[in-house]
């Protein structure tokens, strides 16, 4: 007796079936669609910077209490030409690269460890729940008498602030792996280190690139708490000192350096995600 193999030509020429291309729902987005969310953000920008600054141009209150989008945007000019702005963008992306990186490294390793363990779950996730509900603010004097008011400190309340949310999103995403996936893998004689691998690693990348985008707002606000309080140069110690002088405009334009730097790595991160699930078919609606 022949075999008979299934053929997508043999398929087609039946007219008793439609072609597996053609019964998937993906669409490719059109132009307009692809661009649609980069128009409509923009357009919702200027809309609040043109009624902000028609608000300013009243001056239903002094430039103390509400500058306009042109005052921050002199002010910003005069930051970059006095040259100071340098060294203080310098010190605060030296804190955050290094803070932030180690909270990466370490915040995966114990983050894919309490997953994929149960018994390291169980003797870390007291520790991760102490340090995750505590403000890292209240441990800054700690650090300061510790580490002195250098960029040491700064360092320990940026780690500290990106850390816990690596480790939980991470960990999630191990625990949330498919028990389906994981049966077929076992089925096949796959080991543990394969099955982490090929199966649970991949599946948990859009959890750890969330845990990352999460990290990143923590660690900024590591970097202007830290500053805040005691520190040589940095953006946040800039803002504090204008704020202190009464130096709003000069105080918004720190502020929307420290913001920009987010969105941007806010950004980066989502790009990296996107890539990561570019696989998925977007459904109709």
């Amino acid at each position: 007796m022949k075999e008979v193999l299934w053929s997508p030509v043999a398929t087609r020429g039946s007219g008793d079936a439609m072609p597996a291309r053609e019964g998937r729902s993906a669409v490719k987005p059109g132009r307009m669609k692809r661009y649609e969310p980069a128009i409509v953000g923009t357009l919702s920008v200027a809309v609040v910077l043109a009624a902000w600054q028609l608000v300013a141009n009243a001056r239903l209150m002094p430039v103390l209490f509400l500058p306009g989008p042109t005052d921050v945007a002199l002010a910003f000019v005069k930051l970059f030409q006095a040259g100071d702005i340098w060294l203080d963008m310098a010190t605060s992306g030296e804190e955050l690269a290094i803070g932030f990186g180690m909270a990466i490294v370490i915040g995966l390793v114990l983050g894919l460890a309490m997953g994929w363990y149960t018994r390291v779950q169980y003797a870390l996730d007291p520790i991760v729940n102490f340090f995750y509900s505590t403000p890292r603010i209240v441990l800054l004097p700690l650090f300061i008498i510790w580490f002195g008011i250098d960029i040491q400190s700064k360092i320990a309340v940026i780690f500290l602030g990106a850390l816990f949310p690596i480790i939980i999103n991470t960990m999630a995403g191990v625990r949330n792996t498919e028990a389906a996936l994981l049966r077929v893998a076992r089925s096949f004689g796959a080991s543990d280190a394969l099955i982490f691998r090929r199966v649970v690693l991949p599946g948990s990348v859009p959890f750890i690139l969330t845990g990352f985008r999460l990290g990143v707002g923590h660690a900024l606000t590591g970097v202007v708490v830290g500053e805040l309080v005691a520190a040589k140069h940095g953006v946040g110690m800039l803002v504090a000192i204008a704020g202190q002088t009464f130096q709003t405009p000069k105080m918004l334009a720190g502020v929307i350096i420290i913001a920009g730097t987010g969105m941007l790595l806010t950004t980066i991160f989502q790009r990296i995600e996107n890539r990561f699930q570019s696989w998925r078919p977007e459904m109709r609606r």
